[in-house]
C-alpha cells in the first residue's frame, strides 16, 4: 500500500484489519519485508500492523537530485504517516536499530500520538564531539559529488549474498537465504540491485549527539520496552546513560540473537512485543 507523506508517496506491507495501530520501523539498510517473521503474530494477537520502507531503502521513495536522507527527514515522514494511519488515536511504535532512533526523536516531539514505544537496540550511532561536524561536513560533500552522477550497480547473486554475509557474521545462513529476497531486487541474467538509494554510502553531514538524543527520550511519556539482542548485539559504551533517560522503561534480552534479533528470534521477539504493547 502507498501513504502519502512530507511529500512522498511511502511504500507499507499492512496486517491485521482492526485493533490498535501498530508501526515497524526497520534499521539501517533494512526494509519493511523482513518484519516478515514477527508482524503476522501481532496481527493475530489482535493488532493493525504496518511496516514501513523508510525512504531510500526497500521500495520506499528516493529523493531527487539535491535531496538527501536526513534523520530530521525521516521523523517528518513518520509524523505524517503516523497521521495518515491512525489521526484519531495514538499509535505504537517498534523500532529496530534506526528504527529505533527515528521513533524515539519522534515520540520526543509527538509524546501525545504515541501510547507504546518498543526500542530494539535503538539508541543511536556513537557519540561526536564537536569538532567531527567540518570533517563530517565535507565528507558529506565529497561523497555526493562522487555518487551522483554514478549509474546504479548490479553485481551477481553470488558475490550479493556473500556481501550480505559479511555484514551479518553471526546471523545463520538459512537466515540470510530468507531475508535475501527482500533486500536485492532481481535485475536478470543472475544479476540484482540493493533495495536502497546509494546515497546510503555516504557520511551523514550530521553528528550524532547524545546528549541531544537523550533530551527526546526525556520527554516520552508513555511505557517502553528496549530489547536487547545479548553479548553480540550493539551496545554504545554509554548505552546506560541514553536508557536512564526515558522516565519509564523496561528492559529485557534474548541472548544471543545478535543486532539482527528480527531475524535470528522473530518468535520471541514476536512475544515481548505482544507482552508489551497489550
Amino acid at each position: 500500500m502507498k501513504v502519502s507523506a512530507n511529500g512522498l508517496d511511502h511504500h507499507a506491507l499492512a496486517w491485521g484489519t482492526s485493533g490498535p495501530t501498530v508501526i515497524l520501523v526497520h534499521g539501517y539498510m533494512d526494509a519493511a519485508g523482513t518484519w516478515d517473521r514477527v508482524a503476522p503474530a501481532l496481527a493475530d494477537a489482535g493488532f493493525r500492523v504496518f511496516a514501513l520502507d523508510m525512504r531510500g531503502f526497500g521500495e520506499g521513495p528516493r529523493v531527487p537530485r539535491g535531496g538527501y536522507y536526513h534523520f530530521a527527514d525521516y521523523v517528518f515522514d513518520l509524523a505524517d504517516i503516523v497521521d495518515a494511519l491512525s489521526p484519531d488515536a495514538p499509535v505504537m511504535l517498534v523500532g529496530h536499530s534506526m528504527g529505533g532512533t527515528i521513533n524515539t526523536l519522534y515520540t520526543g516531539t509527538y509524546p501525545e500520538r504515541v501510547s507504546k514505544l518498543v526500542s530494539m537496540e535503538g539508541l543511536g550511532p556513537p557519540d561526536n564531539p564537536y569538532e567531527m561536524g567540518p570533517h563530517r561536513m565535507r565528507a558529506w560533500i565529497d561523497g555526493v559529488r562522487k555518487m551522483r552522477d554514478r549509474e546504479p550497480g548490479t553485481l551477481s547473486r553470488e558475490e550479493a549474498r556473500r556481501r550480505l554475509a559479511g555484514n551479518h557474521p553471526n546471523v545463520p545462513a538459512d537466515v540470510l537465504d530468507s531475508r535475501f529476497p527482500h533486500l536485492v531486487k532481481d535485475m536478470g541474467d543472475g544479476r540484482v540491485a540493493w533495495r536502497f538509494d546509494p546515497l546510503h554510502r555516504t557520511t551523514s553531514p550530521m553528528p550524532f549527539f547524545t546528549a541531544l538524543f537523550r533530551e527526546f527520550a526525556k520527554k516520552v511519556a508513555c511505557p517502553v520496552l528496549y530489547v536487547s539482542g545479548g553479548p553480540t548485539g550493539w551496545h554504545p559504551p554509554d548505552e546506560e546513560e541514553r536508557l536512564a533517560a526515558y522516565p519509564n522503561l523496561v528492559r529485557t534480552e534474548i541472548a544471543d540473537a545478535g543486532h539482527m534479533m528480527h531475524w535470528t528470534r522473530p518468535d520471541e521477539v514476536a512475544r515481548f512485543l505482544v507482552a508489551h504493547l497489550r
